[in-house]
């Protein structure tokens, strides 16, 4: 975990981190300085931007960078040395992703949430991003071990299926995390300021699939990888 942490800091596509979150901060004060109905501002800077934006794009560029960035430049190839259980190895990884993920989107969803309505906004939308954060991390990762352009498909993912079919065809919902995190927050603020669409059962039980499913497509997929760091 701590080479993991290390090596992700370390680069240079951590900076990417920054602006999002950052910028989800600005467009909240500005709204609340400017006088603005929290009716007119919150959805789309806290769904819109936060939810639907920030902290899927954050998932994907720790989620895909924890393995993603070892396999490209060879030095998987030092881990996949070592005598450990592939599971050993995709853990740490995923909870450094989670971890990250998760930190680098409560500040600015929790501020947000306070300006916009309560303290209990802010922390809802802080528990939905860390479920949130779990789900994607569990889902980039995977296909970081599963394609060469994870970072490509990932996008597709986020903007296609979530952000197009996701708000406009309901039977693609049951399959969004992005939908999930929505009713997580909803139902745990109960605020009027936004509606989920799914049902919180549903949520609660696709999120733990999601994430069991994929780390375990992960450890298997790891497994079929040589020394060498290529697929067997």
């Amino acid at each position: 975990m701590w080479i993991t942490a290390r090596g992700l800091f370390g680069r240079r596509r951590f900076l990417f981190l920054l602006p999002l979150p950052a910028l989800v901060i600005v467009l909240a004060v500005l709204a609340r300085w400017m006088g603005v109905s929290p009716h007119n501002w919150a959805q789309p800077v806290l769904i819109g931007l936060g939810l639907a934006v920030v902290l899927p794009v954050i998932a994907l560029i720790v989620g895909t960078g924890v393995l993603g960035s070892e396999i490209d430049d060879g030095t998987i190839v030092h881990i996949l040395s070592k005598p450990l259980p592939r599971w050993q190895i995709v853990l740490p990884k995923l909870a450094v992703a989670v971890g990250v993920t998760a930190l680098t989107v409560a500040v600015p969803l929790y501020v947000a949430g306070v300006l916009a309505e309560s303290v209990r906004l802010g922390l809802a939308l802080v528990v939905a991003g860390a479920a949130g954060a779990l789900a994607y991390s569990a889902f980039f990762l995977a296909l970081s071990l599963l394609t060469r352009r994870p970072v490509l498909l990932g996008l597709v993912y986020v903007l296609v299926w979530e952000g197009l079919l996701g708000n406009f065809v309901s039977g693609t919902r049951v399959l969004s995390v992005q939908q999930y995190v929505i009713t997580f927050a909803d139902r745990i603020a109960a605020t009027t300021l936004f509606d989920g669409q799914v049902s919180v059962t549903v949520s609660a039980i696709m999120t733990v699939v999601i994430a069991l499913v994929f780390t375990v497509l992960a450890v298997d997929r790891l497994r079929s990888f040589s020394v060498a760091g290529e697929t067997s």
